[in-house]
């Protein structure tokens, strides 16, 4: 019997140091490495991702750093602002990537990097201890 595919997504989200493009290149870039190396991602697999960056981050838009990593350049990419809340996580940029998959949902890794692991921080004690 062959595996059942399924459309499943992945979460994440990281914290950049401040405001500029090399500060949210860094934080994309480590993001998209362990997304990409934890969950073995298939690129024909990718269906399109959404990025949020909080107001505070304009320097630069999180999909056209994704952009240049390789393989990415073909999957569909989209910017959203992340609502303002007060008292909310500065600096933050999240990640939801949609794709095929023939994985169950407890074998998909979510990170949640830097301050960023604040606001999950069920996901990335739990996470851990699997791998």
């Amino acid at each position: 019997m062959s595996p059942m595919w399924k459309v499943r997504a992945i979460r994440g989200a990281t914290t950049a140091e401040n405001n500029s493009l090399e500060a949210m290149r860094e934080a994309i870039s480590e993001l998209m490495i362990e997304i990409e190396a934890r969950n073995q991602l298939d690129y024909d697999d990718v269906i399109s991702v959404i990025f949020t960056a909080t107001p505070d981050l304009d320097a630069a838009f999180p999909a056209a750093i994704a952009r240049e990593r390789p393989h990415w350049a073909n999957v569909p990419l989209l910017d959203l602002q992340q609502m303002k809340v007060e008292g909310s996580l500065e600096h933050c940029i999240r990640v939801l990537i949609y794709f095929n998959t023939t994985k169950p949902a407890n074998e998909i890794y979510h990170p949640y990097l830097r301050k960023a692991q604040n606001l999950r921080p069920d996901w990335s004690l739990a996470q851990f201890s699997r791998y």
